[in-house]
């Protein structure tokens, strides 16, 4: 059966910043209410054909294909509780309902599922059941597309919601009650062969909206995927146009790339396609003046600091953007001034015990394993006393806090890649002024001292929950692990 005026349903673990084509209900957390968003119906230009060819032709369109999910390994436990519940209470109540988009991709590859999208005929009154709050926003207004031959109303409708959307891997349907997956565009296909695709030719794709980019590169970097060769042109072509975005829009898309434990592949895909200069000046400067070329698979320990925090995070267990920012701050410090690794390590300790400096001491005291000695910023300078130890630690604290200055400075950032006068100029700072203080006080205390109250966490069991939210307990307790983890890497202990 058919219904017309089909809404989609959001349903997020994390960040509550997205938005669907037709009706959405915001991510869902285990304890919290819906919040949902109505659109304006999508229209579909009438030449949007499938982008099948990958830049050799315009090619045939992909036949649509209904499999079995069972045969693809898709069983209901895997839907996260709360969205069962939504399924259920809208099927009971007559409605069809569909999960689209990643999170049938993310099934189908056996992955946890970051947020899951619904279709759903229910309109929004009908939904008031889930606790929802309603507003509106409008999207570009495309021609109709003519409806094939021999085509069902119920196959044209979920075909018009699947040609809305990105990359052909985002466009697949699934029907948890019939057990069917819906395939419009070729998606599986592209799952299997690894690929990112756009829907639509990708000069379009991403002159309609330049976000896509950033979505592109998070989803290949998280899923270790290549980009079809148009549409991986086109990304290099139209790189300058991100800029154009809105700053929070950049800080979202940023943060789903590095916090949610793909930020090492992420920043492989931006320095290679050139977004990284734009995005990120400072630390483009510094894969340059480490001679790193654009496919370089070698590492350094910008990026073996993020690998380190990639190995702690999952799409379902992200962190704050503050843990981030505060890892690009430390490592820009370091950077401006290479240090014993001794020092390094007590900084970071000083981080996780809150200022307690006898605590400090006594740890750093222990530490007798060897650091990696690949890094450039790790200087060995024979520290001979607690005193010398402690005035380093504080001169090191005083250069994250001016490198974090520094990246929310923009003529600063205008000016970090002035030395390298091909690539292109910019001066764009995502970062709020109010992030900016969070990140900040992450540090205070090594300056500061013991803070009262601080009790430092013992052992490595991560509060997911507290990390997601920026609890500063919890930040400071994983900030600490990324860095001695790191320096003194755990395989190195034998």
């Amino acid at each position: 059966m058919a219904v017309p005026g089909i809404q989609v349903l959001v349903f997020r673990t994390q960040l509550n910043l997205h938005r669907s084509f037709f009706f959405c209900l915001h991510k869902v957390r285990k304890n919290s209410s819906v919040a949902a968003v109505a659109v304006e119906p999508v229209k579909v230009l009438k030449n949007r054909l499938y982008n099948g060819s990958d830049g050799k032709g315009d090619g045939d369109a992909p036949k649509w294909k209904k499999l079995s999910s069972e045969e693809l390994g898709i069983s209901t436990s895997m839907i996260a509780k709360p969205t069962r519940l939504v399924l259920n209470g809208l099927k009971k109540k007559g409605f069809e309902v569909y999960l689209v988009g990643g999170c049938v991709r993310d099934l189908i590859l056996d992955r946890t599922p970051k947020d899951f999208d619904i279709l759903t005929s229910a309109e929004l009154k009908e939904v008031s059941s889930f606790t929802t709050t309603g507003r509106k926003f409008k999207r570009n207004v495309y021609n109709v597309v003519r409806r094939p031959p021999a085509c069902s109303e119920a196959d044209f409708i979920r075909w018009k919601n699947c040609l809305g959307r990105d990359f052909t891997i985002n466009g697949l349907m699934f029907d948890p009650f019939a057990k069917i997956v819906y395939d419009y565009l070729g998606g599986l296909e592209d799952i299997r062969r690894a690929k990112v695709r756009c829907v639509i030719p990708a000069s379009s794709s991403f002159i309609e909206d330049c976000a896509r980019i950033l979505r592109g590169v998070r989803i290949a970097g998280r899923l270790r995927f290549r980009f079809a060769r148009e549409t991986a042109h086109f990304i290099k072509e139209l790189a300058s146009s991100i800029s154009r975005l809105d700053k929070g829009r950049i800080l979202l898309e940023m943060n789903y790339m590095l916090a949610y434990g793909s930020a090492e592949a992420s920043l492989r895909l931006l320095w290679k396609f050139g977004l990284l200069e734009i995005l990120l000046p400072i630390q483009a400067s510094y894969l340059i003046s480490q001679g790193f070329r654009r496919r370089d698979r070698r590492s350094n320990m910008l990026l073996t600091l993020f690998s380190t925090l990639d190995s702690l995070l999952e799409p379902n267990r992200p962190c704050h953007s503050s843990l981030w920012i505060a890892v690009l701050a430390f490592h820009k410090a370091l950077v401006d001034r290479p240090r014993d690794p001794l020092v390094v390590a007590a900084f970071s300790i000083a981080v996780h015990c809150g200022g307690s400096l006898s605590d400090l001491l006594g740890i750093v005291r222990k530490i007798s394993q060897p650091h990696d000695t690949r890094f450039p910023e790790l200087l060995d300078q024979n520290i001979d006393s607690d005193e010398a130890l402690l005035d380093e630690m504080m001169d090191l604290a005083t250069y994250v806090e001016a490198a974090l200055q520094k990246m929310t400075d923009e003529h600063f950032v205008s000016r970090a890649l002035i030395e390298y006068p091909q690539a292109p100029k910019s001066d764009l700072v995502f970062i709020s002024w109010t992030l900016s203080q969070k990140v900040s006080t992450i540090f205070e205390c090594v300056k500061r001292g013991k803070e009262k109250d601080f009790r430092r966490k013992r052992g490595r069991k991560i509060d997911y929950e507290a990390l997601a939210l920026g609890k500063l307990r919890e930040v400071r307790h994983i900030f600490a692990m990324v860095v001695f983890d790191t320096v003194f890497p755990p395989h190195l202990k034998d």
